[in-house]
């Protein structure tokens, strides 16, 4: 699978940089806060540049400059945020207080990111409320996601489920940002997120109640094979439901008009 391959070609590098920064004297929480302050540099970066688009330029000193400069960040980030976690293991430097602090500089990142871009949007002149309101929900969306997961592994001992992890997230991030398409990537997460919130939920009162929940497609019927977005990683169905998803934040042309001063108008 597509999948498998990316992941394990990643999984080997990922590793062999860990063992460096473990030579190094590097621990996981010095990368979890760097990782949060560079997310926290591409969010003001988003402010300047969020409403740019479609310019596929990497002019440095082109109007879409901000874009580039978040994206490299982000790639920062994404780096630190995989490095911390090989290095814990690697390194047998894992501690409750280290995942913790991973898990709340996550939130973190996610909000600068969204706030950055609703920043670009309300300082348009007029501001742009529509694309406000859907930045603040996707936002909601991506704390909801982990908020539901912490929230149900106190009562029931997993819930991982859901096609739309931080993972998935991250990297539509990139993408999106890459493809110069913020209006994508805001009119994307402020919806399609929710069902992972919503099969979390789910299952987790299936598992309360007795029930035994699907996880994967292939122990039950076609009528939950035929759901793709349900396979876990590393399967080709995820692989369609991922290169959909990939296609629509590169060539999707979302009007970014503002819906709230247009039937005000």
């Amino acid at each position: 699978m597509i999948g498998k391959a990316i992941g394990s070609a990643f999984a080997f590098a990922r590793d062999a940089v860990a063992r460096q920064l473990i030579r190094l004297h590097v621990t996981p929480n010095v990368l979890s806060l760097t990782g949060m302050v560079l997310t926290g540099c591409a969010g003001v970066c988003y402010a300047f540049g969020a409403t740019s688009r479609f310019a596929w330029s990497l002019d440095p000193h082109g109007p879409n400059a901000y874009l580039l400069m978040a994206f490299g960040l982000l790639i920062l980030s994404s780096a630190c945020d995989m490095l911390d976690g090989a290095v814990a293991r690697l390194g047998s430097l894992a501690t409750s207080f280290g995942g913790f602090l991973d898990s709340t500089l996550d939130r973190y990142s996610d909000f600068a990111v969204y706030a950055g871009i609703a920043a670009a949007y309300a300082f348009q002149d007029p501001a742009n409320v529509t694309f406000v309101l859907l930045s603040m929900l996707a936002f909601f969306n991506a704390f909801m996601i982990s908020y539901s997961r912490a929230r149900a592994e106190t009562i029931i001992p997993r819930c991982s489920v859901g096609y739309w992890q931080r993972g998935e997230r991250s990297a539509a991030i990139l993408i999106a940002t890459a493809a110069y398409n913020v209006p994508a990537l805001v009119l994307q997460q402020a919806f399609l997120p929710l069902l992972t919130v919503l099969r979390r939920v789910f299952y987790t009162k299936s598992v309360i109640e007795g029930r035994s929940p699907m996880e994967d497609p292939r122990q039950g019927g076609w009528w939950l094979r035929v759901r793709l977005w349900r396979w876990p990683r590393k399967t080709l169905p995820y692989d369609l439901v991922t290169g959909v998803n990939i296609l629509w934040l590169i060539f999707a042309r979302v009007p970014a008009g503002d819906f709230f001063r247009i039937t005000g108008s």
